[in-house]
């Protein structure tokens, strides 16, 4: 498996990633939010292509894709909003999303960004460092749980970096 940057030829492919990743369980119709998410991020301003990558297996198939935008914390560009990361069903539990999360963090961390915001699991994000954003003194756009807004402070990080997070606009659609 390699990490890399995604490239025009990838779009198609990244939608698939995550049409198949966030399909609902029982089957139901419509396309998964996730799926044209990406491509919503792609034309907003808040798009960085450098934090767009891609999981290729051997062949060069597209198996995994994760993505961060700008985000604001108090009116001030000093965060990344990442997500989705989404991984193919049969690639699932075998150290995909892992490795993006790994890639995302570390190109994040070489570009001096300060912090990375994420809304998710509990019991998944904590192992990358991610903790309530809330201890940082950053808060969450809507009244999600304080557990689910998570945060990840980077090298370049400040306290005095703290208020209310502001994903791309995007997200304010969903």
């Amino acid at each position: 498996m390699l990490i890399r940057r995604e490239t025009p030829a990838d779009i198609d492919a990244i939608r698939a990633v995550h049409s198949a990743a966030f399909a609902k369980a029982d089957g139901g119709d419509g396309v998964p939010v996730e799926a044209t998410l990406v491509d919503a991020l792609r034309a907003d301003e808040g798009w960085l292509p450098a934090y767009s990558l891609v999981a290729v297996d051997s062949d060069g198939q597209v198996v995994g894709h994760v993505v961060a935008t700008r985000g604001l914390v108090g009116g001030a560009p000093v965060a990344l909003g990442l997500g989705p990361l989404g991984v193919l069903p049969d690639w699932q539990r075998r150290g995909v999303g892992s490795a993006l999360m790994h890639a995302v963090l570390g190109a994040a961390d070489a570009r001096d960004e300060p912090l990375v915001v994420l809304l998710g699991h509990p019991d998944y994000y904590p192992r990358f460092g991610f903790r309530p954003a809330v201890e940082l003194g950053v808060t969450p756009p809507q009244p999600w749980g304080p557990q689910y807004f998570m945060a990840r402070p980077m090298h370049a990080w400040n306290e005095s970096i703290r208020g209310e997070f502001r994903y791309a606009s995007p997200f304010d659609d969903l």
